[in-house]
């Protein structure tokens, strides 16, 4: 199964939220994941690496990888048909190259924030998505929401993204998810991503819920 983790808008935390998921899968639901690096940045092969250095046993897969050899990825991948792949997406969408990858999601998960740029990042992602992948679900998870500020448009915004998916329960801000890596969770983390994922799991990821 094919699960993107995607926005335009840079600090929407997809990385961050791509890893909670590769750990969640892996440890908590001891299924067999990998995860393709396809980030310009690449930051979580970063922390991979640096894991590594470190001498620590992986708990998933890091492949980076440029959106070229997609193809030839997918079908290693698909021998295992119990495997999560997370893709780990580019944060342009202007590249053909896209499509394919796109095209191959069984899920497409979407952070984003209620300012109103990545607003009409995410709006514009979905749009993307839904052009080139009509059937697969979409999930958007408010994300590094703070508790002090009344988000005024969260309603209205609710409301428009729902045309193209589901809404997620959100995830709060916290220091600590600077923390996050490809073996640490920071405990404190755990309530704060956990009803979020089981959402996910349970609504799009449990046996015959995306086919």
């Amino acid at each position: 199964m094919v699960i993107l983790t995607g926005n335009q808008k840079g600090g929407a935390g997809k990385s961050t939220l791509c890893m909670l998921l590769a750990y969640y899968l892996s440890t908590l639901k001891k299924k067999k994941v990998t995860v393709l690096d396809m980030d310009y940045q690449a930051s979580i092969s970063w922390k991979f690496e640096k894991a590594k250095i470190l001498e620590n046993d992986p708990i998933y897969e890091v492949i980076p990888s440029d959106l070229k050899y997609f193809p030839a990825l997918l079908e290693l991948f698909s021998q295992n048909k119990e495997e999560f792949v997370l893709i780990d997406l580019p944060g342009k969408m202007d590249d053909d190259l896209l499509i394919p990858i796109i095209g191959s999601a069984a899920l497409i998960i979407c952070p984003f924030n209620y300012d109103e740029f990545s607003v009409d990042s995410t709006v514009l992602f979905s749009l993307v998505c839904k052009e080139i992948n009509k059937t697969s679900p979409m999930v958007f998870v408010p994300n590094r929401i703070k508790s002090t500020v009344k988000y005024e448009t969260r309603e209205e915004v609710d409301k428009a993204l729902s045309r193209f998916g589901t809404i997620a329960p959100a995830i709060s801000d916290r220091i600590d998810f600077q923390r996050v890596g490809t073996i640490h969770i920071p405990p404190g983390l755990v309530p704060v991503f956990m009803g979020t994922l089981d959402f996910i799991f349970n609504g799009f990821l449990q046996k015959g819920k995306t086919s």
